[in-house]
């Protein structure tokens, strides 16, 4: 029998195999594994998983890591115990409420309801507490990203749900006085939800505290009037009057230990019960409604026979005929829609100009219209109108007074008056309201509902924050559509038989036009107008254009793209849109915090502002944690206007600033990771430029591997606006972690182009390096007779300007290319020459690399014994500095040499050890696969045919996934390890 796997998500993600804690890996690992417990039975694609780990921008390699991912959860969690089952292309994780705490969670809080029903309060609050001791702190503690963030205030809602229904319950049963003490720390954890202080209040008067109940009334009142703008809402209020005067109902419990016990059906209609002041439940899957419910006043009830009906608005636009796709952010949206007598939703719709925000709320509330008998009004703010001023909150309150049937001679004037009485008009009606174009929060919040049952849709070019830090509403980003969604709107609106005739131009029409709705319809609209044209013509018309908006231009503003994003652009401040202009120059998908800082010559605090009403502003967006990432048609905006704002002198500053950040930025990383290579001089940077700070040689390699194809561009861009300097310094600094990685393409485009500027410089040190890397490059692709030129260039200008420290490492590498061309000897001597211009006082790990070429080369000549006599001091050497790279290297030569020895069981742990060096640095693929080839010829001689042929095949799949010129012998040579030939081992 098993252990018992229990896995936790409200604290840290954990899990135990009985009484031990898992090791669960890093945190994009354990993300993986809180995805999938967070659906709590249900299948979670692949794809959801890769949304919920890198958002709108995840890496070529997502798919592939989340599977790594997962094969590692289920080895650490025991393969035997299957938690982890593949269903398609799917992972389900099957948690019962005993193994999984959420579940758990949930069990105890849903049989916390039919007790408190039943009337056995004691029972209730056992269950509710026991729900709460399952918390180790916030959910998902460690666990980063917008999902997490959401899935985080989903689960804490639950939390408080939990807790209020909890404390009403200890109010009922008269522990007013124990709960004192936690009802304020609630009130002050949430100054702003009046449901703890309303449930404090009740509290302080029951213990006989009149005067401080008042008191918490009074702040409640000035903080929501600072804060919001508003008065406490009605049940608040009415709360506060009766305590005023003393009201003895109040004092009344249902577990009969307070002073006195009322018959709650005697009661006055506008008395407050205990229940009516115990809020709602925040989630329908939260502890249901009826455990906490509100007194039977408030439930909805039919029209009097004697009152004509309430009107019933159906304010809603039509839906838009070419609408598609956004199934997933449907469903996401549905489900934050009331239920019952929930409380009131808000939930506000984000996303860049022309992306299709209004199209969807009004697709989205059409859909659900149903669920809202009592009526759905329609409001357009007009927050970025080009012509007209923003509606103020006062107008839209008249506006939505009067739709729900209030005559207008019936409306104050003024506005927090106007939004008492929404409130009061709405309470228990089932409205939707849906506000489109809003500017800020300001213009929102005086018309939110305060009744339960209502929901409010918002749409904003910006994020409104304070919407929902401080009123709860709910953010629903829309990017712009997929590929596939692109072409389906192009079908709706074209036609099935003209899209299906030319599926290649759909395809470029839909990527040309970003995937932005707004720019899709204007080009769909251009087709539909040219029915004899083919769609293959309109390809071609954009793509000359591509750079320019004129493709997307329309007599109708609201149509015309350039119109519609400079609505955004018009409501920055200087300096943001200054930015804005600015980060065109950047040449990558995304920027990070210091480039766009040294960019723009400013402070990173301002800069990060600055950023963030880019995002607000949904000109930019923020893919991950400070990374700010635009689409191709705002790129096309913003050098517009930059060009038509910025002189020659900024722009050339700006481009210089940000070849300085990468420059310098690369340098730093290039000396953490490789210690043995010549160094070169940088002149200082630009004023206002900030490098990247790189505490590690992991953390160098990882932002190498983040920015590489920006560092390509940038280095290109450097030589073609004549920062030769910066062009052939960059190429220095990114060689090494291009080779080391396998990259031989970005390395002969850097070195060549970094080539240009060296000429046009005539700077022989300049010259010398380029060629050095030049002959790495070429020496990397196989092509020995141009590797051997460059280096022995490289050689004769080092040796001319005096440069002995590069002298030293260009022979080293000339070995290398002497070695492929078969000159072992040659090789041999080239080693030599460096190890004597190195001396008796040159660099310790520069000397274990030269001792173990010795030992390397002298194997390769059949001298073994004398190989591992070199091979051992550059061991020592290693060793000394827990240098994993260079002992990865030298332990590869130790296992070639006793392999060559018949000492195999020797060269077997050499190999292993080597492997577990490459690995534990991370970022060695090709050295990697070169071992695994080794290690397999050293298990065939010890006849172990099943492990060599997994080793070879391993080695196999990373030399072709890195196009290396090896992968074909070495495909060759799994090939000739058939079953017949598994005794022959390799000749020594």
């Amino acid at each position: 029998m098993r252990e018992q796997v229990r896995f936790a998500v409200l604290g840290p993600v954990s899990a135990w195999r009985g009484a031990v804690e898992v090791d669960l890996g890093p945190p994009r690992q354990r993300a993986v594994l809180a995805v999938l417990l967070l659906a709590e039975g249900g299948r979670v694609p692949v794809d959801r998983l890769v949304d919920a780990l890198w958002g709108a921008a995840p890496p070529a390699s997502a798919v592939g890591s989340v599977r790594t991912y997962v094969h590692r959860l289920r080895r650490a969690l025991g393969e035997d115990a299957a938690l982890i089952r593949s269903v398609g292309d799917a992972y389900v994780v099957r948690a019962l409420p005993g193994d999984l705490d959420l579940a758990g969670f949930r069990e105890l809080t849903a049989r916390a309801e039919p007790a408190r029903r039943a009337g056995d309060l004691h029972g209730a609050a056992v269950h509710l507490r026991d729900a709460l001791a399952l918390w180790r702190g916030p959910a998902l503690s460690e666990v980063r990203g917008e999902f997490a963030q959401v899935r985080r205030e989903q689960l804490e809602a639950l939390r408080l749900s939990a807790l209020e229904c909890l404390l009403g319950i200890r109010l009922e049963l008269g522990e007013h006085a124990q709960v004192v003490t936690e009802l304020a720390g609630l009130v002050a954890g949430h100054p702003l939800d009046e449901r703890f202080r309303e449930m404090l209040m009740l509290a302080l008067y029951r213990s006989g505290r009149q005067s401080a109940a008042l008191e918490t009334y009074a702040e409640a009142r000035t903080l929501l009037a600072e804060e919001l703008g508003v008065d406490p809402a009605p049940a608040l209020q009415h709360l506060y009057e009766r305590i005023l005067r003393g009201d003895g109902d109040l004092l009344a419990v249902r577990g009969g230990v307070g002073p006195a016990t009322v018959d709650r059906h005697s009661a006055t209609p506008d008395a407050v019960t205990p229940d009516a002041v115990t809020p709602n439940a925040v989630t329908p899957d939260a502890v249901t409604p009826d455990a906490v419910t509100p007194a039977p006043s408030a439930t909805p009830q039919p029209p009097s026979p004697h009152r004509p009906a309430r009107p019933v608005p159906t304010q809603l636009p039509s839906d838009l005929p070419g609408f598609v796709g956004r199934e997933a952010q449907l469903a996401q949206a549905s489900a934050l829609v009331p239920e019952g007598d929930a409380p009131s939703a808000t939930v506000v719709i984000g996303g860049t100009a022309g992306v299709g925000k209004t199209a969807f709320a009004i697709h989205w509330a059409r859909r659900i219209a149903p669920r809202f008998p009592d009526g759905q009004l329609y409001l357009n703010l007009r927050g970025f109108d080009p012509v007209g001023a923003p509606v103020p909150p006062a107008q839209a309150l008249r506006t939505l007074l009067e739709a729900l049937a209030v005559p207008p001679r019936e409306l104050p004037e003024d506005q927090d008056a106007l939004a008492a009485r929404l409130r009061t008009v709405l309470t228990g009606r089932r409205v939707l309201i849906l506000l489109d174009n809003a500017r800020d929060a300001g213009q929102i919040r005086p018309l939110l509902p305060g009744a339960p049952g209502c929901l409010v849709i918002v749409t904003s070019r910006n994020r409104l924050g304070g919407l929902v830090a401080v009123d709860g509403a709910r953010p629903l980003r829309l990017d712009v559509l997929t590929a596939r969604e692109g072409r389906d709107l192009l079908l709706r609106r074209l036609g099935a038989e003209r899209v299906a005739a030319e599926p290649e131009a759909v395809r470029e029409i839909v990527e040309l036009c970003a995937r932005l709705p707004l720019a899709l319809a204007v080009a769909a609209a251009r087709a539909a107008d040219r029915t004899a044209f083919p769609l293959a013509a309109l390809a071609d018309e954009l793509a000359e254009g591509h750079g320019s908006l004129d493709a997307f231009t329309d007599a109708d503003q609201a149509a015309d793209v350039r119109a519609v994003l400079s609505w955004s652009y018009h409501a920055l401040s200087p300096a943001a849109s200054r930015l804005f202009r600015l980060l065109v120059l950047h040449p990558g998908p995304d920027v990070s915090l210091p480039a766009a800082a040294s960019l723009a010559g400013l402070g990173a605090a301002a800069t990060r502002s600055l950023l963030a009403e880019l995002v607000h502003a949904h000109l930019v967006d923020e893919p991950a944690p400070g990374r700010y990432a635009w689409h191709d048609l705002l790129r096309a905006y913003a050098a517009e206007l930059s060009a038509g704002t910025d002189g020659p002198d900024e722009i050339t500053a700006a481009r210089r600033r940000m070849a300085d950040h990468y420059l310098h930025s690369a340098y730093a990383a290039a000396r953490l990771m490789d210690l043995t290579r010549d160094r070169i001089v940088l002149a200082e940077p630009s004023p206002g430029v900030h490098s990247e700070s790189h505490t590690t040689p992991q953390r160098a390699m990882a932002w190498f591997g983040t920015e590489r194809a920006v560092l390509v561009t940038v280095l290109k861009e450097a030589s073609a606006h004549g920062f030769d300097v910066h062009a052939w310094q960059l190429a220095w600094c990114v060689e090494h972690h291009f080779g080391r990685q396998g990259l031989w393409h970005e390395l002969g485009v850097t070195l060549r182009t970094a080539l240009q500027s060296a000429d046009r410089l005539g700077d022989p040190t300049a010259l010398a390096h380029i060629h050095r890397g030049l002959a790495q490059a070429e020496s990397y692709a196989k092509r020995t007779g141009d590797a051997r030129a460059h280096i022995e260039r490289a050689i004769e200008l080092f040796a001319k300007v005096g440069d002995v420290p590069a002298l030293t490492e260009s022979h080293r590498q000339l070995s290398v290319v002497l070695e492929v061309q078969g000159d072992l000897e040659g090789a041999l001597d080239h080693h030599r020459q460096a190890l004597e211009l190195l001396g008796p006082d040159g660099d310790g790990r520069l000397r274990s690399w030269i001792l173990n070429g010795l030992g390397w080369y002298h194997s390769l000549l059949g001298r073994h014994r004398e190989a591992l006599e070199f091979c051992a001091t550059a061991l020592e050497l290693a060793r000394a500095r827990d240098d994993d790279y260079t002992l990865g290297h030298v332990l590869n030569s130790i296992g070639h040499a006793r392999h060559h020895l018949g000492a195999h069981d020797e060269a077997v742990a050499a190999f292993d050890e080597a492997l577990a060096r490459f690995r534990q640095v991370g970022g060695v693929p090709w050295a990697e696969a070169h071992t695994l080839a080794s290690l397999a010829d050293s298990r065939l001689a010890l006849g172990q045919p099943d492990r060599a042929r997994a080793l070879l095949a391993e080695g196999v799949r990373i030399l072709e996934r890195l196009g290396h010129p090896d992968a074909g012998a070495m495909r060759e040579k799994l090939a000739a390890l058939t079953p017949d030939g598994d005794r022959a081992a390799p000749s020594g």
